[in-house]
């Protein structure tokens, strides 16, 4: 018997493949595929299933493709509806992998269907159980992602009846895979690890301490932020069906001139382009939205691009699959092509360059004492910017840059220093301003964990706050 956990850095997911005795199964698969059927080929087993634990609300799942190439069936826990053919599995069904086999555990709360698969080893012996996101390393799945007419204090409750009767009834040496690691929206502050066991969640998981339901209903829905814009339309992807892979990059892919590209922007397509932040603000395409593939990429254009709007992008080269695959695991798959030769071409047919001003923050001290119409602005997450920011900073998280009306707060008479916390998202909130008319623009280098080291920046503090 073999698990291997296959993890996506920018998406924070684990997908798992379990093969025993000539057999497999895939567990929460993207939907680029190709690289289970490698291994089931490196292997030389065969597919036999492809288990869900529930409908994915932060990418697009792989569930369909991998059944199509493999003919495997497609598996979901109780209380699941889809709009394409499924085994619905009830709780406590076993489906054997070759010499071993993975109970079915119904663990609704985070989604009604969601679901936990058990792996019992050759002998029978529990080994790990794969729980989705009912149970992560320090954290549960949060409960307010889209399961009809329930509300989250209704789903906390259910988690709490799953937690208790099906996951902490289990062995302390049961391996914990869950479906998401840190930086994962689909939990309010997940551990840095990626698994565990049934022990290390008992003795130090908050969510499976000993507390009453009405109290583990209210510290489990306290503190949720909004979830990313794309979330539910992820979802309904996933419950309802979406285009093939292939076609998807066979018109992604398209190779566009210069005029060609110039044409397609000029018919209402918008400019995506994935190279690097401190390669972007360097020379750009005008009007060009930065969301650079160095970062957590998929989930910032989902969080940021209409899904019906057509795109054409810019990248570095040899990165055009890759920014048109990574695009599709959340969904996007309106790309009409890319720039043949890149920024490169463009420079060479003579076209314009804008640009973003990068400043160290060294800079920026010397010039907030000075500068009267200088405006910080602090692109982190609200929870970022109550721990620490700079005095005086507005905080304008980046996915509020998707309303006009936030945008429109902004005073573009003044002088704009963007920063973040790395100098990742401060770069994307620059293209959005530049789009929209903002020019006085400067983007802080390093962001936040630069600028705190500067001792001439007054930082605020929550104790601060308070004196």
């Amino acid at each position: 018997m073999n698990v291997q956990q296959l993890y996506t850095n920018c998406l924070s997911e684990a997908a798992y493949f379990i093969d025993s005795d000539g057999e497999a199964a895939v567990i929460d698969p993207l939907r680029d595929v190709d690289a289970y059927i490698k291994m089931a080929e490196e292997k030389g087993v065969q597919i036999k299933y492809i288990f869900e634990t529930h409908f994915h609300a932060d990418f697009v799942s792989g569930h369909l493709e991998l059944s199509r190439k493999t003919g495997a069936p497609i598996i979901y826990g109780p209380n699941t509806k889809t709009n394409f053919q499924v085994q619905v599995a009830n709780d406590g069904d076993e489906f054997a992998i070759g010499n071993v086999k993975l109970k079915v555990l119904h663990t609704p709360g985070h989604t009604l269907e969601s679901t936990s698969y058990l792996l019992n080893d050759e002998s029978g012996k529990p080994y790990c159980v794969f729980t989705g996101d009912t149970l992560f390393v320090g954290d549960v799945g949060r409960p307010d992602l889209f399961s009809g007419n329930l509300s989250k204090e209704e789903l906390a409750g259910m988690m709490y009846d799953s937690l208790h009767t099906k996951i902490k009834t289990l062995n302390d040496d049961i391996i914990v895979y869950p479906a998401h690691g840190p930086g994962s929206s689909c939990g309010k502050n997940l551990g840095p690890q990626t698994y565990s066991t049934i022990g290390e969640q008992k003795a130090s998981n908050y969510a499976l301490q000993d507390m009453t339901k009405e109290e583990f209903v209210k510290v489990v829905t306290e503190g949720l932020s909004t979830p990313p814009a794309y979330f539910p339309i992820n979802a309904k992807i996933n419950r309802e069906g979406y285009e093939s892979l292939e076609d998807v990059m066979n018109k992604g892919l398209t190779p566009l001139s210069v005029d060609q590209f110039k044409l397609r922007v000029q018919e209402g397509a918008w400019i995506l382009d994935t190279r690097a932040a401190t390669v972007f603000t360097e020379g750009f395409v005008p009007d060009a939205i930065s969301i650079g593939l160095d970062g957590r990429f998929a989930e910032w254009a989902g969080s940021l691009l209409p899904f019906t709007q057509k795109l054409v992008l810019v990248t570095e080269p040899g990165k055009e699959k890759e920014s048109v695959v990574r695009l599709a695991r959340v969904g996007i798959d309106n790309v009409e092509g890319v720039l043949d030769g890149g920024i490169a071409a463009w420079v060479a047919a003579g076209e314009k360059l804008d640009m973003v001003i990068d400043i160290e923050p060294d800079e920026l001290a010397m010039d907030i004492p000075h500068d009267s119409k200088l405006e910080i602005i602090d692109v982190r997450k609200p929870g970022e910017f109550a721990t620490a920011h700079i005095k005086g900073a507005q905080n304008v998280p980046l996915d509020s840059l998707i309303d006009p009306v936030n945008m429109a707060m902004i005073n573009e008479d003044n002088n704009l220093y963007i920063q973040c916390a790395g100098g990742y998202r401060s770069v994307i909130a620059a293209s959005l301003l530049k789009r929209q008319g903002y020019h006085n623009l400067r983007n802080v280098l390093g962001g936040f964990a630069k600028i705190k080291t500067i001792k001439n920046i007054p930082i605020v503090t929550p104790q601060e706050q308070n004196v």
